[in-house]
């Protein structure tokens, strides 16, 4: 690598020479054609724009030599008398000599601006790719494609070979989240590797702060054997940190023995920052929702429990007064006809609020969901519903009680409305599994119009299923009716076949 290096050095001083050579002769042909009409003092500065270019392209060195190429030239062209060097002339002499450092002050000019045209472009470039980072945090990306961007533009930006971003795990280890790749060679994503031997991700968690390391050779480790085996002469490396706990680190590596230069930790860390920030989102939606799935499922139980103890309690002792009253009503003489009566309106009475309190009991919790599963429950809702309701049951599985209870209220708040406001003649239900998603779909051919906007049921909806991590969709064109689908997450939980 450094013999190519010093090849390339050496063929670009050669090409440069050659290039001034080429250029001070092409100037002095024009100067030569012009100097009939025009003194060729004037034209001396017709050189400048030889130094200029060269300071531009090649660096202040063959700068200089092109200004004095052109110094050397021009006085044995173009001064009196020609084809002889002379320095006797005051005046000749103070004007090459103010040409000379004209040109100089030039050359060195020009480099700075190409420098600085170089930083200029490098940073705009920077803030292009912070830019498009920025809007992948802000838009909330999977965590998995903003990994990949970050790794791949901190990779470009610091002219490396491979980087890779890792995790640090609760078990000490370490383990690759996005890799990318130059050149043929990959490092490994979702591999765990041990703190054992140098490493960026070891050397990182000691200091908690950027680090370096200059070479791989004779190390042991797994990371070590790694860089080794792909080639990695050296690496760089900034931490991660998030709400202040070093979350992982992202590593630059080289296969050449150039070193990366000084600045590239600084430019990493405009990268941690945004890291940072994106995980900090990410954990806090995450505990959210875990939060709203932890309130929904205590609520379900909550109900649960309350139409158990509704069941168990109250409704069983009406059931028994009743029982009671009708073997008191058969006891009372038949001389006593209108103590019949007021018995026998007690006793309907009593059994319509038995049924009035069975009704409330299933709406607080189905029991046909709970010993049934969700087939049975939205068979028993389409013949309860004042519209007629088609159920295609794609799948009969017993799925988590959340995602079962929730699937419920969805088609149970759906009929409501459709009953309600829909002027529907039909609905249709639909109910399938794919890729460890339970999807539920309602449609019907009413009025359309429904805004979810507006405070209905389908907002509260909307929450326990977003609460599940799922999502729902709802489709109401006024005159086509409404379609609402739902997605829900089934999970890795295992579920029993249905009955």
């Amino acid at each position: 690598m450094a013999q190519r290096w010093l090849r390339r050095t050496i063929l670009s001083k050669w090409s440069g020479l050659f290039a001034v050579a080429i250029a001070v002769a092409a100037v002095s042909g024009v100067i030569a054609i012009l100097d009939p009409r025009i003194h060729a003092t004037y034209l001396l500065v017709l050189y400048v724009l030889v130094v200029m270019a060269v300071a531009i392209v090649w660096g202040t060195g063959l700068a200089v030599f092109a200004a004095v190429l052109s110094t050397l030239v021009f006085n044995y062209l173009f001064v009196i008398p020609r084809f002889a060097f002379r320095a006797d002339d005051t005046w000749d002499t103070v004007g090459t000599a103010a040409f000379l450092a004209t040109a100089v002050i030039v050359g060195r000019l020009a480099v700075r601006l190409r420098r600085a045209a170089q930083e200029s472009a490098r940073l705009s470039a920077e803030q292009v790719v912070l830019r498009r980072i920025a809007t992948l945090v802000a838009q909330s990306a999977p965590a998995s494609a903003l990994f990949e961007a970050v790794t791949r533009e901190v990779g470009l930006l610091c002219g490396a070979d491979l980087a890779r971003m890792e995790r640090y795990e609760e078990d000490g280890t370490v383990a690759g989240v996005a890799a990318w790749s130059r050149v043929p060679a990959e490092l490994a994503v979702g591999t765990r590797f041990s703190l054992v031997g140098p490493s960026i991700a070891r050397d990182v968690r000691e200091t908690g702060g950027p680090v370096r390391v200059a070479s791989f050779a004779g190390a042991t480790g797994a990371i070590a054997q790694e860089a080794l085996g792909v080639g990695i002469r050296s690496s760089i490396g900034c931490p991660i940190t998030v709400a202040g706990r070093l979350w992982g680190v992202i590593a630059a590596s080289t296969k050449s023995n150039e070193p990366f230069p000084a600045n590239t930790e600084s430019q990493i860390a405009n990268f941690t920052d945004l890291v940072a920030t994106a995980v900090a989102n990410a954990e806090s939606r995450e505990e959210l929702a875990a939060s709203r799935a932890r309130v929904v499922a205590a609520a379900d139980e909550a109900r649960h429990r309350f139409e158990r103890n509704l069941h168990d309690g109250a409704q069983q002792r009406l059931v028994s007064l009743a029982f009671h009253l009708r073997m008191t009503r058969d006891a009372v003489p038949a001389e006593l006809p209108s103590v019949r009566a007021d018995l026998d309106r007690v006793i309907e009475e009593l059994i319509a609020s038995v049924e009035d309190l069975r009704e409330l009991s299933h709406g607080l919790h189905p029991a046909v969901l709970s010993h049934g599963g969700l087939g049975p429950a939205l068979r028993t809702l389409a013949r309860r519903s004042s519209v007629p309701v088609e159920v295609h049951l794609n799948s009969e599985a017993r799925y988590p009680p959340t995602v079962e209870v929730a699937a419920y209220y969805v088609v149970s708040e759906t009929l409501t409305n459709t009953a309600r406001h829909a002027a529907a003649s039909r609905v249709e239900v639909v109910v399938d599994e794919h890729d460890s998603t339970l999807c539920v779909s309602t449609r019907d051919d009413g009025i359309g119009g429904a805004d979810p906007r507006r405070g209905s049921g389908l907002t509260g909806l909307r929450d326990r299923i977003e609460a599940l991590g799922g999502l729902i969709e709802v489709i109401s064109a006024r005159g086509n009716g409404t379609t609402i689908k739902v997605s829900l997450p089934i999970g890795q939980q295992v579920r029993e076949s249905g009955v």
